[in-house]
C-alpha cells in the first residue's frame, strides 16, 4: 500500500444511504413521527457527530441508556436531565449524549419498521459518516439459562428462513436479515472481558405476535397442544434458533440496505422450552434487562478508546 492510499484509507468514511429519489425533489423531508424536518431544524448541527444510535423497545429503556452511557463515558455531569428530543410526539422518544444516539422503537415489525426508516433519513441528512447501531431487547430463549444474552448471527422468519419479507404495491419483496459477523464478534469478545454474564452468538427467530406466533400456550386463542409446541420449538433449535423476539427481522434488512453496521443484544428472560409466562421478580428481571445496556455500554466506550487514539 502506498502512501497515498494510506491517507485515502484513512480519511475514507461510509455514509448511511437512502435509496429514494424523491426525496431530491422535497423542499423539506419532515420527520413526522420524531417531530423533526429539514426545513425547521439542522440537522448536522444536532446530529453529524453521531457515531452510535442504540434503539430498544420502551422510551424508559432507552432513557435508563442514555443515563448509563453518559456515566460510563463520563461525558456529562451526573446531574444532567437528558431531554427527549421527540418531546410532543407520542410515538418515539430520543436522547443524545455525545456521539451516541438513543432512540425507542415501540413493540414489533411495523413500529420498529416506521422509526426506521426517519432514522435512517435522520443520519442521512445529518451527513453522519461510519455509524454503529445496535438493538438492545429481551427475548423469549430457547434452551438457554434465563439471563443469557444472545447477539444475533442472522434473524429468520417462523419457518426459520434468514429472510424478512414485506408486500409493496401488491408483490412480495423478499430481503436479506444477515447483521454484520464481525461486529457481533466483538460484542461476544467484550462479554468475555466484562465474564459478568453467559453470551451467545446464535440465530433469532423474529415472528408476527407474541403469543400463537410464538407458540404459546397462554394467549386468548391457542389451537395447539403442549407437543405441538415443544416439536415446534425444538425444530428452531435445530435450525439455529436460541431466542425469539418480533424485531430483528426488519431491523437487519433495513440496516443493510443504509450501509449501517448492524448488531442485535437481547437478553433471555425465560426458556420457553420450560413454560410461557414470566415468574421471576421484578428485581431479577430488572437486572437481566441491564445485561444488554452493559455489554453494549462497554463496547462503545472502548471503540471510542480506539478513536482517541488514532
Amino acid at each position: 500500500m502506498t502512501p497515498e492510499d494510506e491517507r485515502w484509507t484513512e480519511s475514507c468514511s461510509s455514509p448511511v444511504f437512502v435509496h429514494n429519489p424523491h426525496l431530491e425533489e422535497m423542499k423539506d423531508d419532515i420527520l413526522y413521527h420524531f417531530g423533526l424536518g429539514t426545513g425547521t431544524h439542522n440537522l448536522p448541527a444536532m446530529f453529524g457527530d453521531v457515531k452510535f444510535v442504540c434503539v430498544g423497545g420502551s422510551p424508559w429503556r432507552m432513557k435508563s441508556f442514555t443515563e448509563y452511557i453518559a456515566a460510563e463515558l463520563r461525558m456529562e455531569d451526573p446531574k444532567s436531565e437528558y431531554p427527549n428530543i421527540c418531546a410532543g410526539t407520542d410515538r418515539y422518544a430520543m436522547y443524545k449524549v455525545g456521539p451516541v444516539l438513543s432512540v425507542s422503537h415501540g413493540m414489533g415489525i411495523p413500529s420498529i419498521a416506521i422509526m426506521l426508516h426517519e432514522l435512517i433519513k435522520l443520519l442521512h441528512h445529518a451527513h453522519c459518516t461510519d455509524v454503529t447501531i445496535v438493538r438492545i431487547g429481551t427475548s423469549g430463549g430457547i434452551g438457554l439459562q434465563p439471563g443469557t444474552v444472545v447477539v444475533t448471527k442472522q434473524s429468520m422468519d417462523a419457518t426459520f428462513l434468514p429472510k424478512f419479507e414485506q408486500v409493496i404495491l401488491g408483490k412480495t419483496v423478499v430481503r436479506n436479515t444477515d447483521l454484520d459477523p464481525s461486529l457481533a464478534e466483538e460484542l461476544l469478545q467484550c462479554s468475555k472481558k466484562l465474564n459478568q454474564f453467559e453470551t451467545v452468538i446464535g440465530n433469532t427467530m423474529c415472528t408476527l405476535d407474541f403469543y400463537e406466533g410464538q407458540a404459546r400456550l397462554d394467549g386468548a386463542f391457542c389451537s395447539y397442544t403442549e407437543k405441538d409446541k415443544q416439536d415446534y420449538l425444538n425444530k428452531a433449535s435445530e435450525a439455529g434458533v436460541c431466542n425469539i423476539e418480533m424485531e430483528s427481522s426488519v431491523f437487519a434488512a433495513m440496516c443493510k440496505l443504509s450501509g449501517l453496521r448492524a448488531a442485535v443484544v437481547c437478553v433471555t428472560l425465560l426458556d420457553r422450552l420450560n413454560g410461557d409466562q414470566l415468574n421471576n421478580s421484578q428485581d431479577v428481571l430488572h437486572t437481566y434487562q441491564q445485561r444488554p445496556q452493559i455489554l453494549v455500554g462497554y463496547y462503545i466506550k472502548e471503540q471510542l478508546k480506539k478513536m482517541s487514539r488514532s
